[in-house]
């Protein structure tokens, strides 16, 4: 297979000496830039891949244009270069690497584990060494409610106590006075020496368990010693424990329950439009949804799934503060045995013991129906993003400008129509005409055109000439109702639709601008031009002509069913004495589909004027006997009806 036309000699002789060892590879510039950052098991098989045209994603020919060198850095096994590839990625930012930003800086919670008595509170930092960080929480509301009531609930110092950091300060020792918290009962009293380290540490180890989502614990220990200190009859200690509880039920309430107890896992949902993409994680711990995250994927419009979906994990377990044991995913990606030990590490990171990270798909139950939960999610975040930063907006006038360039126009195309036909074996043969103004769908002046040539003429050149010449007759261009002349007639098809339009709009003395939409290659023809327009895949431009051809096939469709099921249910109706013409057209009325009627009981059916109860026995038995079923009076008759089985 030859190399790739924009790579030199000199590059491809280069690649080929590459070391067939796991590692990472960076393609640069001509000013050295790094274009993009990748991983592979085997570097020369993957690079070659580049070179030789054997990589498909739409973008590659334009990253490899601009390719005039590379690094590359071997490592010992595919986790190593994993998490290389992250930390390039990071420093880099490289301009064909998918894009994996934050909507919003999240808020943690944060326990300073390095102290003699560790402090709790909300942050949005940096990670520092020797703290432990709890979330991300969706906002910063619920992460500070949660830091207040869990100090109700487990008497903890505060990082911002003034006592706590003069007794740091004195290493360690108590000092005379207790702070604030303590004289109200929310502090443990660690600054007069009325907890020793050894007892704190046990407080720290319960926050620790209930920031982790296992919240049964605590409440376990807290109602014990309740029900202990009233049979001692303390009831002043009994009361302040049923008021821990009471606080952490109050937290619980804020969870949804979704499954079982036992059930501890991340959902990880995504959802992609043609250019930006969303993802979702849904964190369930003890059944409960602890949290829910959104991230918008920008870049992402020719990112495979393997790249999306590792690239996500890779950036979100990064830094998040809890890695599960169970991660469920719609799609497995490829290097998932490399992403599991890299998991499996993160854990130990984090703390936990060195268990096995699985990385999962479903197929039906309850963690099928959480993975559809945080799909939805994703796509509910997606579609709230583009509207609140107008990206759809953005999109289209993107689009317009794209396709008056490469068209040739005299101004964008504000207003495009676009024609299709639909035809079974040249009956029930019918024309669309959809239209798009200002780049979004203009419903009202969408039209249907039924073919009135014979079967026998009927082909798709034919029934697009009749189609517009009906179209732009002389009346009906002048008609209000079917709105201004278009800017762009695109058609769906080549050279031969093509010139089909042009000869019809040419007798009729319109001047408009024409394109063909081929199917095949996504190619747009023009009037006057030899070789096809090529619009970049994953361009605003490509995507507007495709939803626009797509709409008027889907509309093209739509009315030819409909006409086919009316056509049938004539037919049919045909076959039953005493209906006529006149009743046949009440009751096609009355139902307006083949569907609702063939679902109609007799007596509805009898309800239609002009209908007596004969006839309308004789239409429901034939309406079901045509679709092969059977009739009985046994069992599961009501009424003298007939139950259709």
């Amino acid at each position: 297979m030859p190399r790739s036309p924009y790579i030199s000699e000199e590059l491809y002789n280069q690649v080929q000496k590459v070391p067939q060892e796991p590692g990472v590879y960076l393609w640069k510039d001509k000013q050295g830039a790094v274009l993009y950052v990748g991983k592979a098991k085997l570097l020369r098989n993957r690079m070659r891949q580049y070179i030789m045209g054997q990589d498909e994603r739409a973008k590659i020919p334009l990253m490899m244009k601009q390719v005039a060198s590379f690094d590359y850095v071997v490592t010992a096994n595919e986790v190593e270069s994993l998490i290389l590839e992250v930390n390039l990625i990071g420093q880099f930012s490289p301009p064909f690497n998918v894009d994996y930003r934050d909507d919003k800086s999240f808020p943690f919670i944060a326990v300073t584990m390095g102290d003699v008595y560790p402090g709790i509170k909300y942050t949005r930092e940096k990670r520092k060494p020797e703290t432990r960080y709890f979330g991300p929480y969706t906002d910063a509301r619920s992460a500070r409610e949660t830091v207040d009531t869990l100090r109700r609930i487990i008497p903890f110092c505060r990082c911002t106590c003034a006592e706590w950091k003069r007794l740091v300060a004195h290493g360690g020792k108590p000092l005379d006075r207790p702070c604030f918290d303590s004289h109200i009962g929310l502090g443990p009293g660690a600054c007069t020496g009325a907890i020793s380290p050894e007892e704190y540490q046990v407080n720290v180890e319960r926050v620790i368990r209930f920031l982790s989502g296992h919240h049964d614990e605590l409440e376990d220990e807290l109602k014990e010693a309740m029900h202990e200190a009233a049979a001692n009859l303390d009831y002043e200690a009994a009361a302040r424990y049923r008021n821990r509880i009471a606080a952490i039920e109050g937290i619980r309430e804020k969870q949804v329950m979704v499954a079982d107890a036992s059930l501890n896992l991340d959902v990880i949902g995504f959802f992609r439009e043609e250019t930006i993409a969303g993802a979702y994680v849904l964190a369930i711990r003890d059944g409960r949804v602890l949290y829910g995250n959104e991230f918008t994927l920008d870049k992402g419009f020719d990112i495979v799934e393997d790249e999306l979906v590792s690239g996500f994990l890779t950036k979100y377990y990064l830094t998040a503060s809890h890695t599960p044991q169970e991660i469920v995913l719609e799609y497995l990606p490829e290097d998932k045995e490399p992403l599991e030990e890299w998991l499996k590490a993160r854990r130990v990171e984090q703390g936990h013991r060195a268990t096995k990270v699985r990385l999962t798909k479903p197929v039906r139950g309850i963690k099928h129906e959480l993975l559809e939960m945080a799909t939805r999610n994703a796509r509910h975040h997606l579609m709230r993003f583009m509207m609140r930063t107008r990206y759809a907006d953005e999109r289209i006038n993107q689009a317009l400008v794209q396709l008056e360039s490469a068209l040739a126009l005299d101004k964008p195309p504000m207003r495009i129509e676009s024609f299709d036909i639909s035809t079974l074996h040249g009956t029930h043969s019918v024309g669309s005409m959809v239209v798009f103004a200002q780049g979004q769908k203009d419903g009202a002046s969408y039209r249907r055109f039924k073919i009135r040539l014979d079967s026998g003429e009927a082909n798709d050149v034919a029934m697009m000439r009749e189609m517009l010449a009906r179209r732009f007759a002389p009346e009906r261009v002048k008609d209000e109702a079917f709105g201004a002349l278009p800017d762009l007639l695109l058609i769906d098809g080549g050279k031969p639709q093509l010139n089909v339009v042009t000869k019809v709009l040419s007798e009729l003395g319109l001047d408009i601008a024409v394109a063909g939409l081929a199917k095949a290659d996504e190619e747009l023809w023009t009037t006057w031009a030899d070789a096809p327009i090529i619009l970049p895949d994953g361009s605003a431009s490509l995507y507007l002509v495709k939803q626009i051809r797509d709409e008027a096939h889907r509309f093209a469709i739509a009315y030819h069913r409909q006409l086919r099921d009316k056509a049938m249910t004539a037919s049919i109706l045909d076959e039953v004495v005493g209906l006529g013409e006149k009743r046949r057209k009440a009751l096609l009325k009355h139902f307006a589909s083949m569907k609702r009627l063939r679902t109609a009981t007799v007596d509805e059916i009898a309800q239609i004027p002009g209908i007596t109860p004969a006839i309308a026995s004789d239409v429901y038995g034939i309406l079901h006997l045509e679709d092969g079923t059977s009739m009985s009076s046994g069992k599961g008759e009501k009424d003298g009806e007939e139950t259709i089985r």
